[in-house]
């Protein structure tokens, strides 16, 4: 008889913009914490802002920086307030636009309605850490509604074709959170919305419930021992 390890989902909590909020979420249990560097948004934040923020983020927990067909300079600038930082890029970005700045970073692909490949998408991102998954909007993201999970089947992460670390986002709360890892299996999943009392002002109880709910499904997902 043999244990199995355990599955563990990634769990990136975003669109931070309080010191409390970046402390509650690390305290809940969260991997990754987001920060939006895209003006328009409702929960950007500033370079001051982010400099306060990232200095919050304890010692194990990744800070992810999320820009949206920013120039490479206002990039570059961020990187200098937070250079341990992964890099989101949310927007058009090219594979080489990504890739310049040679650093970890994820790849956002806002699905549509139609089929979406998943497969040629992350091969048009070879260096990609991850490519992350979020409903299409005019807003570039923040929509808070789902996209049809089953839009992306047959993929499979465990495929030989496909090794890609997939970071399933949009819309995901602690109702729904676990049928989302149950149906793909993801690597990570990404939250932001979903565990707000308003757009920005995260609250607690939601961070934890959505912690507790992506463990949940993760014990189902495992085989506590073979015969």
């Amino acid at each position: 008889m043999s244990l199995h390890h355990p599955h563990r989902t990634r769990i990136k909590m975003c669109g931070l913009t309080r010191e409390a909020d970046v402390v509650a979420a690390a305290q809940s249990g969260a991997d990754a914490l987001g920060f939006v560097l895209y003006p328009p948004s409702p929960r950007a934040v500033s370079l001051n802002q982010l400099r306060h923020l990232a200095a919050a983020v304890p010692p194990m927990v990744t800070p992810v920086l999320l820009f949206v067909n920013a120039s490479p300079a206002e990039v570059e600038a961020a990187l200098a307030v937070v250079p341990n930082a992964l890099l989101q890029f949310h927007g058009d970005e090219p594979p080489q636009e990504c890739a310049q700045f040679h650093r970890p970073y994820l790849r956002a692909a806002r699905i549509r309605d139609d089929r979406f490949d998943l497969l040629k998408y992350a091969q048009q991102y070879p260096h990609a850490a991850g490519i992350l998954l979020d409903t299409w909007s005019e807003g570039y993201g923040g929509s808070g509604h789902t996209f049809d999970w089953t839009r992306i089947n047959p993929w499979s992460p465990h495929a030989p074709s496909g090794n890609v670390r997939l970071v399933l986002s949009g819309g995901l709360t602690p109702a729904n959170v676990a049928d989302g890892i149950r149906l793909l299996r993801p690597w990570a999943v990404d939250v932001s919305s979903g565990i707000e009392q308003a757009k920005g002002l995260k609250n607690p109880a939601l961070m934890q419930a959505f912690v507790a709910a992506v463990r949940s499904a993760d014990a189902s997902l495992t085989p506590t021992t073979d015969a």
